[in-house]
Protein backbone atom coordinates (compact mmCIF):
# COMPACT_ATOMS: atom_id res chain seq x y z
CA UNK A 1 0.00 0.00 0.00
CA UNK A 2 1.50 3.32 -1.03
CA UNK A 3 0.89 6.09 1.51
CA UNK A 4 1.36 9.74 0.72
CA UNK A 5 1.31 11.05 4.35
CA UNK A 6 4.44 10.30 6.43
CA UNK A 7 2.84 12.17 9.33
CA UNK A 8 0.18 9.47 9.61
CA UNK A 9 2.85 6.78 9.77
CA UNK A 10 4.84 8.58 12.46
CA UNK A 11 1.72 9.25 14.49
CA UNK A 12 0.81 5.56 14.43
CA UNK A 13 4.27 4.58 15.64
CA UNK A 14 4.20 7.22 18.35
CA UNK A 15 0.74 6.20 19.51
CA UNK A 16 1.89 2.59 19.82
CA UNK A 17 4.83 3.68 21.95
CA UNK A 18 2.57 5.73 24.22
CA UNK A 19 0.11 2.86 24.58
CA UNK A 20 2.87 0.47 25.58
CA UNK A 21 4.18 2.98 28.09
CA UNK A 22 0.74 3.11 29.70
CA UNK A 23 0.45 -0.68 29.85
CA UNK A 24 2.29 -1.11 33.10
CA UNK A 25 0.18 -3.24 35.39
CA UNK A 26 -0.09 -3.95 39.10
CA UNK A 27 2.58 -6.47 40.02
CA UNK A 28 1.03 -7.42 43.32
CA UNK A 29 1.62 -6.44 46.92
CA UNK A 30 5.11 -6.52 48.40
CA UNK A 31 3.92 -5.90 51.94
CA UNK A 32 5.60 -7.79 54.75
CA UNK A 33 3.97 -11.19 55.33
CA UNK A 34 5.06 -11.00 58.97
CA UNK A 35 3.73 -8.53 61.53
CA UNK A 36 6.81 -7.02 63.25
CA UNK A 37 6.85 -7.00 67.06
CA UNK A 38 6.53 -3.60 68.75
CA UNK A 39 10.00 -3.76 70.34
CA UNK A 40 13.04 -5.97 70.74
CA UNK A 41 12.78 -8.41 73.63
CA UNK A 42 16.51 -8.45 74.36
CA UNK A 43 17.04 -4.69 74.13
CA UNK A 44 17.23 -2.39 77.11
CA UNK A 45 13.98 -0.50 77.50
CA UNK A 46 15.83 2.80 77.61
CA UNK A 47 17.68 2.15 74.37
CA UNK A 48 15.08 0.35 72.29
CA UNK A 49 14.02 3.51 70.50
CA UNK A 50 17.47 5.02 70.00
CA UNK A 51 18.75 5.72 66.47
CA UNK A 52 20.26 3.04 64.32
CA UNK A 53 24.03 2.70 63.85
CA UNK A 54 25.54 5.71 62.08
CA UNK A 55 27.74 5.66 58.99
CA UNK A 56 30.84 6.31 61.13
CA UNK A 57 29.98 3.52 63.56
CA UNK A 58 33.32 1.74 63.01
CA UNK A 59 35.16 4.70 64.51
CA UNK A 60 33.67 3.81 67.88
CA UNK A 61 36.26 1.04 68.30
CA UNK A 62 38.94 3.71 68.55
CA UNK A 63 41.22 2.07 65.98
CA UNK A 64 42.40 4.17 63.05
CA UNK A 65 44.05 1.06 61.65
CA UNK A 66 40.73 -0.80 61.53
CA UNK A 67 39.02 2.11 59.74
CA UNK A 68 41.83 2.18 57.16
CA UNK A 69 41.61 -1.57 56.58
CA UNK A 70 37.86 -1.35 56.06
CA UNK A 71 38.37 1.42 53.52
CA UNK A 72 40.93 -0.70 51.68
CA UNK A 73 38.57 -3.69 51.68
CA UNK A 74 35.80 -1.65 50.04
CA UNK A 75 38.20 -0.80 47.22
CA UNK A 76 40.07 -4.07 46.66
CA UNK A 77 38.04 -6.98 48.03
CA UNK A 78 37.53 -9.59 45.25
CA UNK A 79 33.96 -10.40 46.31
CA UNK A 80 32.98 -6.73 46.18
CA UNK A 81 34.62 -6.32 42.78
CA UNK A 82 32.70 -9.35 41.49
CA UNK A 83 29.45 -7.93 42.91
CA UNK A 84 30.14 -4.64 41.12
CA UNK A 85 30.63 -6.54 37.86
CA UNK A 86 27.34 -8.38 38.41
CA UNK A 87 25.64 -5.03 38.91
CA UNK A 88 27.02 -3.76 35.60
CA UNK A 89 25.65 -6.87 33.90
CA UNK A 90 22.20 -6.36 35.46
CA UNK A 91 22.13 -2.70 34.40
CA UNK A 92 23.05 -3.69 30.85
CA UNK A 93 20.31 -6.34 30.77
CA UNK A 94 17.81 -3.76 32.00
CA UNK A 95 18.77 -1.40 29.17
CA UNK A 96 18.50 -4.24 26.67
CA UNK A 97 15.03 -5.18 27.91
CA UNK A 98 13.91 -1.56 27.78
CA UNK A 99 14.90 -1.36 24.12
CA UNK A 100 11.85 -3.49 23.22
CA UNK A 101 9.64 -0.56 24.20
CA UNK A 102 11.02 1.54 21.31
CA UNK A 103 10.72 1.15 17.55
CA UNK A 104 13.58 -0.37 15.59
CA UNK A 105 14.93 1.64 12.67
CA UNK A 106 17.00 0.52 9.69
CA UNK A 107 18.48 2.24 6.69
CA UNK A 108 19.70 1.01 3.31
CA UNK A 109 21.52 2.66 0.45
CA UNK A 110 22.89 1.42 -2.86
CA UNK A 111 24.07 2.37 -6.29
CA UNK A 112 24.28 0.16 -9.36
CA UNK A 113 25.06 0.42 -13.03
CA UNK A 114 23.85 -1.83 -15.81
CA UNK A 115 25.61 -1.93 -19.16
CA UNK A 116 24.48 -3.74 -22.32
CA UNK A 117 25.91 -4.25 -25.79
CA UNK A 118 23.95 -2.48 -28.54
CA UNK A 119 22.92 -5.18 -31.03
CA UNK A 120 24.63 -4.67 -34.43
CA UNK A 121 25.85 -1.20 -33.49
CA UNK A 122 29.13 -2.25 -31.98
CA UNK A 123 28.59 0.06 -28.99
CA UNK A 124 27.59 -0.21 -25.36
CA UNK A 125 24.89 1.54 -23.42
CA UNK A 126 24.49 1.81 -19.68
CA UNK A 127 22.10 2.94 -16.99
CA UNK A 128 22.98 4.03 -13.47
CA UNK A 129 20.46 3.81 -10.65
CA UNK A 130 20.64 4.81 -6.99
CA UNK A 131 18.36 4.07 -4.08
CA UNK A 132 17.99 4.90 -0.40
CA UNK A 133 15.54 3.43 2.04
CA UNK A 134 14.36 3.72 5.63
CA UNK A 135 12.41 1.11 7.55
CA UNK A 136 10.89 0.99 10.99
CA UNK A 137 9.03 -1.65 12.95
CA UNK A 138 7.35 -1.67 16.29
CA UNK A 139 5.54 -4.24 18.39
CA UNK A 140 2.38 -2.76 19.88
CA UNK A 141 2.55 -3.70 23.54
CA UNK A 142 -1.19 -3.72 24.18
CA UNK A 143 -0.97 -6.41 26.87
CA UNK A 144 2.06 -5.00 28.68
CA UNK A 145 4.42 -7.89 27.95
CA UNK A 146 7.36 -5.73 26.91
CA UNK A 147 6.73 -3.23 29.69
CA UNK A 148 6.58 -6.03 32.26
CA UNK A 149 9.79 -7.57 30.92
CA UNK A 150 11.55 -4.20 31.07
CA UNK A 151 10.27 -3.59 34.60
CA UNK A 152 11.39 -7.05 35.68
CA UNK A 153 14.88 -6.39 34.32
CA UNK A 154 15.02 -2.99 36.03
CA UNK A 155 13.92 -4.55 39.30
CA UNK A 156 16.57 -7.24 38.89
CA UNK A 157 19.17 -4.50 38.49
CA UNK A 158 17.93 -2.90 41.71
CA UNK A 159 18.17 -6.30 43.42
CA UNK A 160 21.76 -6.63 42.20
CA UNK A 161 22.50 -3.26 43.77
CA UNK A 162 21.02 -4.48 47.08
CA UNK A 163 22.99 -7.71 46.77
CA UNK A 164 26.12 -5.61 46.40
CA UNK A 165 25.23 -3.81 49.64
CA UNK A 166 24.77 -7.18 51.34
CA UNK A 167 28.19 -8.32 50.12
CA UNK A 168 29.73 -5.05 51.33
CA UNK A 169 28.14 -5.50 54.76
CA UNK A 170 29.40 -9.08 54.94
CA UNK A 171 32.91 -8.15 53.82
CA UNK A 172 33.32 -5.26 56.26
CA UNK A 173 32.01 -7.35 59.15
CA UNK A 174 34.33 -10.22 58.25
CA UNK A 175 37.33 -7.88 57.96
CA UNK A 176 36.63 -6.46 61.42
CA UNK A 177 36.10 -9.89 63.00
CA UNK A 178 39.28 -11.26 61.42
CA UNK A 179 41.26 -8.21 62.52
CA UNK A 180 40.03 -8.66 66.09
CA UNK A 181 40.93 -12.34 65.89
CA UNK A 182 44.52 -11.51 64.92
CA UNK A 183 44.82 -9.09 67.83
CA UNK A 184 43.30 -11.56 70.31
CA UNK A 185 45.77 -14.24 69.22
CA UNK A 186 48.60 -11.80 69.82
CA UNK A 187 47.21 -11.24 73.32
CA UNK A 188 47.02 -14.99 73.90
CA UNK A 189 50.59 -15.47 72.68
CA UNK A 190 51.82 -12.71 74.97
CA UNK A 191 49.88 -14.19 77.90
CA UNK A 192 51.33 -17.63 77.16
CA UNK A 193 54.84 -16.18 77.05
CA UNK A 194 54.29 -14.43 80.37
CA UNK A 195 53.04 -17.64 81.95
CA UNK A 196 56.03 -19.44 80.48
CA UNK A 197 58.26 -17.02 82.39
CA UNK A 198 56.34 -17.84 85.57
CA UNK A 199 56.72 -21.55 84.90
CA UNK A 200 60.47 -21.14 84.40
CA UNK A 201 60.65 -19.22 87.65
CA UNK A 202 58.84 -22.02 89.47
CA UNK A 203 61.20 -24.51 87.78
CA UNK A 204 64.16 -22.64 89.26
CA UNK A 205 62.57 -22.79 92.72
CA UNK A 206 61.91 -26.53 92.40
CA UNK A 207 65.51 -27.13 91.26
CA UNK A 208 66.85 -25.14 94.20
CA UNK A 209 64.68 -27.04 96.67
CA UNK A 210 65.72 -30.34 95.07
CA UNK A 211 69.41 -29.50 95.41
CA UNK A 212 68.82 -28.65 99.05
CA UNK A 213 66.95 -31.88 99.62
CA UNK A 214 63.62 -30.16 100.22
CA UNK A 215 62.00 -31.43 96.98
CA UNK A 216 61.82 -34.81 95.33
CA UNK A 217 62.77 -35.92 91.83
CA UNK A 218 59.06 -36.46 91.21
CA UNK A 219 58.39 -32.77 91.81
CA UNK A 220 61.16 -31.83 89.40
CA UNK A 221 59.65 -34.10 86.73
CA UNK A 222 56.17 -32.70 87.32
CA UNK A 223 57.33 -29.13 86.86
CA UNK A 224 59.36 -30.00 83.76
CA UNK A 225 56.26 -31.62 82.27
CA UNK A 226 54.17 -28.51 83.01
CA UNK A 227 56.88 -26.27 81.55
CA UNK A 228 57.12 -28.31 78.37
CA UNK A 229 53.34 -28.31 77.92
CA UNK A 230 53.25 -24.53 78.18
CA UNK A 231 56.02 -24.21 75.63
CA UNK A 232 54.05 -26.48 73.28
CA UNK A 233 51.07 -24.08 73.23
CA UNK A 234 53.08 -21.28 71.60
CA UNK A 235 53.63 -22.80 68.12
CA UNK A 236 49.92 -23.59 67.78
CA UNK A 237 48.93 -20.04 68.76
CA UNK A 238 51.47 -18.53 66.36
CA UNK A 239 50.13 -20.71 63.56
CA UNK A 240 46.58 -19.54 64.28
CA UNK A 241 47.74 -15.93 64.21
CA UNK A 242 49.46 -16.48 60.86
CA UNK A 243 46.36 -18.14 59.38
CA UNK A 244 44.11 -15.30 60.57
CA UNK A 245 46.49 -12.64 59.19
CA UNK A 246 46.63 -14.43 55.83
CA UNK A 247 42.83 -14.63 55.73
CA UNK A 248 42.69 -10.89 56.42
CA UNK A 249 45.11 -10.27 53.55
CA UNK A 250 42.78 -12.13 51.15
CA UNK A 251 39.83 -10.03 52.31
CA UNK A 252 41.85 -6.92 51.55
CA UNK A 253 42.86 -8.18 48.12
CA UNK A 254 46.53 -8.42 49.09
CA UNK A 255 49.20 -11.06 49.36
CA UNK A 256 50.33 -12.00 52.89
CA UNK A 257 53.64 -10.21 52.33
CA UNK A 258 51.80 -6.94 51.64
CA UNK A 259 49.92 -6.90 54.95
CA UNK A 260 51.34 -5.39 58.11
CA UNK A 261 49.25 -5.06 61.26
CA UNK A 262 50.57 -2.52 63.73
CA UNK A 263 48.37 -3.20 66.77
CA UNK A 264 49.69 -5.74 69.26
CA UNK A 265 46.47 -6.69 71.00
CA UNK A 266 42.92 -5.81 71.93
CA UNK A 267 44.01 -3.38 74.63
CA UNK A 268 42.82 0.15 73.99
CA UNK A 269 39.88 -0.84 71.80
CA UNK A 270 36.51 0.53 72.77
CA UNK A 271 32.95 -0.50 72.02
CA UNK A 272 30.82 1.75 69.82
CA UNK A 273 27.36 2.71 70.97
CA UNK A 274 24.76 0.82 68.94
CA UNK A 275 21.19 2.02 68.71
CA UNK A 276 18.69 -0.63 67.70
CA UNK A 277 15.64 1.29 66.48
CA UNK A 278 12.37 -0.60 66.15
CA UNK A 279 11.67 -3.97 64.49
CA UNK A 280 9.29 -2.45 61.95
CA UNK A 281 12.07 -0.30 60.51
CA UNK A 282 14.42 -3.25 60.07
CA UNK A 283 12.66 -4.17 56.80
CA UNK A 284 13.81 -0.88 55.26
CA UNK A 285 17.39 -1.14 56.55
CA UNK A 286 18.66 -4.61 55.79
CA UNK A 287 19.56 -4.89 52.10
CA UNK A 288 18.80 -8.61 52.00
CA UNK A 289 15.24 -8.01 53.21
CA UNK A 290 14.73 -5.18 50.73
CA UNK A 291 16.03 -7.44 47.97
CA UNK A 292 13.57 -10.17 48.97
CA UNK A 293 10.71 -7.67 48.70
CA UNK A 294 11.88 -6.51 45.28
CA UNK A 295 12.04 -10.13 44.13
CA UNK A 296 8.30 -10.34 44.81
CA UNK A 297 7.78 -7.32 42.58
CA UNK A 298 9.89 -8.85 39.81
CA UNK A 299 7.93 -12.09 40.09
CA UNK A 300 4.70 -10.12 39.66
CA UNK A 301 6.09 -8.55 36.50
CA UNK A 302 7.01 -12.00 35.20
CA UNK A 303 3.41 -13.12 35.74
CA UNK A 304 2.15 -10.17 33.68
CA UNK A 305 4.57 -11.02 30.89
CA UNK A 306 3.57 -14.70 30.95
CA UNK A 307 -0.14 -13.84 30.79
CA UNK A 308 0.42 -11.41 27.94
CA UNK A 309 1.87 -14.26 25.86
CA UNK A 310 -1.61 -15.82 25.83
CA UNK A 311 -2.99 -12.96 23.70
CA UNK A 312 -2.33 -11.97 20.09
CA UNK A 313 0.71 -9.87 19.30
CA UNK A 314 0.53 -6.90 16.96
CA UNK A 315 3.36 -5.36 14.99
CA UNK A 316 3.45 -2.17 12.98
CA UNK A 317 5.96 -1.82 10.14
CA UNK A 318 6.93 1.08 7.94
CA UNK A 319 9.29 1.32 5.00
CA UNK A 320 10.11 4.14 2.63
CA UNK A 321 12.43 4.39 -0.34
CA UNK A 322 13.86 6.91 -2.75
CA UNK A 323 15.02 5.85 -6.20
CA UNK A 324 16.63 7.73 -9.03
CA UNK A 325 18.59 7.33 -12.22
CA UNK A 326 21.80 8.36 -10.46
CA UNK A 327 23.08 10.25 -7.49
CA UNK A 328 22.03 13.61 -8.91
CA UNK A 329 18.60 12.29 -9.76
CA UNK A 330 18.29 10.79 -6.28
CA UNK A 331 18.90 14.23 -4.80
CA UNK A 332 17.02 16.44 -7.23
CA UNK A 333 14.12 14.39 -8.57
CA UNK A 334 13.75 11.13 -6.69
CA UNK A 335 10.84 8.75 -6.91
CA UNK A 336 9.48 8.16 -3.40
CA UNK A 337 7.38 5.32 -2.09
CA UNK A 338 6.24 4.32 1.37
CA UNK A 339 4.68 1.15 2.73
CA UNK A 340 2.96 0.58 6.03
CA UNK A 341 1.69 -2.66 7.44
CA UNK A 342 -0.04 -4.01 10.51
CA UNK A 343 0.30 -7.68 11.37
CA UNK A 344 -1.38 -9.81 14.02
CA UNK A 345 -0.13 -13.16 15.28
CA UNK A 346 -1.77 -15.65 17.58
CA UNK A 347 -0.72 -19.16 18.45
CA UNK A 348 -3.66 -21.51 18.04
CA UNK A 349 -2.20 -24.57 19.71
CA UNK A 350 1.00 -25.01 21.71
CA UNK A 351 0.15 -28.02 23.86
CA UNK A 352 -0.50 -25.83 26.91
CA UNK A 353 3.05 -24.49 27.04
CA UNK A 354 2.12 -20.82 27.59
CA UNK A 355 -0.51 -21.68 30.16
CA UNK A 356 2.05 -23.75 32.03
CA UNK A 357 4.47 -20.83 31.96
CA UNK A 358 1.84 -18.67 33.66
CA UNK A 359 1.41 -21.33 36.36
CA UNK A 360 5.20 -21.50 36.82
CA UNK A 361 5.37 -17.72 37.27
CA UNK A 362 2.50 -17.76 39.75
CA UNK A 363 4.01 -20.62 41.76
CA UNK A 364 7.37 -18.81 41.72
CA UNK A 365 5.78 -15.78 43.36
CA UNK A 366 4.19 -17.95 46.04
CA UNK A 367 7.62 -19.44 46.70
CA UNK A 368 9.17 -15.98 46.98
CA UNK A 369 6.49 -14.90 49.46
CA UNK A 370 7.54 -17.75 51.74
CA UNK A 371 11.21 -16.96 51.14
CA UNK A 372 10.55 -13.34 52.11
CA UNK A 373 8.67 -14.45 55.21
CA UNK A 374 11.55 -16.67 56.29
CA UNK A 375 14.06 -13.87 55.62
CA UNK A 376 12.09 -11.50 57.85
CA UNK A 377 11.81 -14.06 60.65
CA UNK A 378 15.54 -14.76 60.34
CA UNK A 379 16.29 -11.04 60.45
CA UNK A 380 14.32 -10.54 63.66
CA UNK A 381 16.00 -13.61 65.15
CA UNK A 382 19.45 -12.34 64.15
CA UNK A 383 18.90 -9.06 65.98
CA UNK A 384 17.52 -10.71 69.13
CA UNK A 385 20.42 -13.19 69.20
CA UNK A 386 23.00 -10.44 68.65
CA UNK A 387 21.47 -8.25 71.36
CA UNK A 388 21.60 -11.12 73.86
CA UNK A 389 25.15 -12.03 72.82
CA UNK A 390 26.37 -8.45 73.29
CA UNK A 391 24.79 -8.17 76.72
CA UNK A 392 25.97 -11.59 77.92
CA UNK A 393 29.50 -11.04 76.58
CA UNK A 394 29.77 -7.84 78.60
CA UNK A 395 28.63 -9.60 81.76
CA UNK A 396 31.00 -12.50 81.11
CA UNK A 397 33.94 -10.12 80.60
CA UNK A 398 33.33 -8.40 83.94
CA UNK A 399 33.17 -11.74 85.74
CA UNK A 400 36.20 -13.11 83.90
CA UNK A 401 38.29 -10.04 84.81
CA UNK A 402 37.51 -10.78 88.46
CA UNK A 403 38.39 -14.44 87.91
CA UNK A 404 41.81 -13.43 86.52
CA UNK A 405 42.43 -11.17 89.49
CA UNK A 406 41.60 -13.97 91.93
CA UNK A 407 43.69 -16.51 89.98
CA UNK A 408 46.70 -14.20 90.01
CA UNK A 409 46.38 -13.71 93.78
CA UNK A 410 45.99 -17.46 94.26
CA UNK A 411 49.16 -18.14 92.29
CA UNK A 412 51.09 -15.54 94.29
CA UNK A 413 50.04 -17.11 97.56
CA UNK A 414 50.71 -20.66 96.37
CA UNK A 415 54.20 -19.71 95.13
CA UNK A 416 55.05 -17.99 98.41
CA UNK A 417 53.88 -20.91 100.51
CA UNK A 418 55.74 -23.39 98.30
CA UNK A 419 58.97 -21.42 98.74
CA UNK A 420 58.39 -21.62 102.47
CA UNK A 421 57.65 -25.33 102.30
CA UNK A 422 54.09 -24.82 103.61
CA UNK A 423 52.38 -26.45 100.62
CA UNK A 424 53.15 -29.06 97.99
CA UNK A 425 54.00 -28.61 94.33
CA UNK A 426 50.65 -29.92 93.09
CA UNK A 427 48.88 -26.99 94.74
CA UNK A 428 51.25 -24.57 93.03
CA UNK A 429 50.78 -26.31 89.66
CA UNK A 430 47.00 -26.12 89.98
CA UNK A 431 47.23 -22.40 90.76
CA UNK A 432 49.50 -21.89 87.78
CA UNK A 433 47.16 -23.74 85.42
CA UNK A 434 44.19 -21.78 86.78
CA UNK A 435 45.94 -18.48 86.09
CA UNK A 436 46.90 -19.51 82.56
CA UNK A 437 43.39 -20.71 81.79
CA UNK A 438 41.74 -17.61 83.28
CA UNK A 439 43.94 -15.22 81.30
CA UNK A 440 43.40 -17.10 78.07
CA UNK A 441 39.66 -17.23 78.66
CA UNK A 442 39.56 -13.48 79.33
CA UNK A 443 41.17 -12.77 75.96
CA UNK A 444 38.62 -14.95 74.21
CA UNK A 445 35.76 -13.27 76.07
CA UNK A 446 37.05 -9.86 74.99
CA UNK A 447 37.12 -11.11 71.42
CA UNK A 448 33.57 -12.44 71.72
CA UNK A 449 32.39 -9.07 73.06
CA UNK A 450 33.87 -7.20 70.10
CA UNK A 451 32.53 -9.71 67.60
CA UNK A 452 29.09 -9.57 69.22
CA UNK A 453 29.04 -5.81 68.58
CA UNK A 454 29.94 -6.44 64.93
CA UNK A 455 27.22 -9.12 64.66
CA UNK A 456 24.66 -6.68 66.03
CA UNK A 457 25.77 -4.04 63.55
CA UNK A 458 25.41 -6.50 60.71
CA UNK A 459 22.04 -7.82 61.91
CA UNK A 460 20.70 -4.25 62.02
CA UNK A 461 21.68 -3.67 58.39
CA UNK A 462 24.87 -1.69 58.92
CA UNK A 463 25.40 2.03 59.37
CA UNK A 464 23.42 4.63 57.54
CA UNK A 465 23.97 8.34 57.03
CA UNK A 466 21.18 10.90 57.05
CA UNK A 467 21.31 10.97 53.24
Amino acid sequence: MIVRSPRLILSLLLSGTILSGCAQGDYGSTASPVAPPPAWQQADTAGSGTPWPAADWWGGFGSAELVALLSDARQANPDLSAAAARLLQADARARAAGADLLPTLGATAGISRQETDAAGAGGRSGRTSASAGLSASYELDFWGANRAAADSAAISAAISRLDQETVALTVTSTVANTYFQVLSLRDRIRSAEENLVLAERVMAVVDARYRNGAATALEVAQQKTALTSQRATLPALRQQELAAANALAVLLGRTPADLSIGANGLGGLGLPATGVGTPADLLERRPDLKAAARQLEAAGADIVAARAALYPSASLSLSGSLTGGGLSSLVNAPTAAANIGLSLAQSLFDGGRRGAQVEVAQARRVELVETYRKAILTGFSDVETALAAARNAERQRVLQEEAVRLARELFRLAETRYREGATDLLTLLDAQRSLLSAQDQLTQVRLAELQAAVSLYRALGGGWSAA
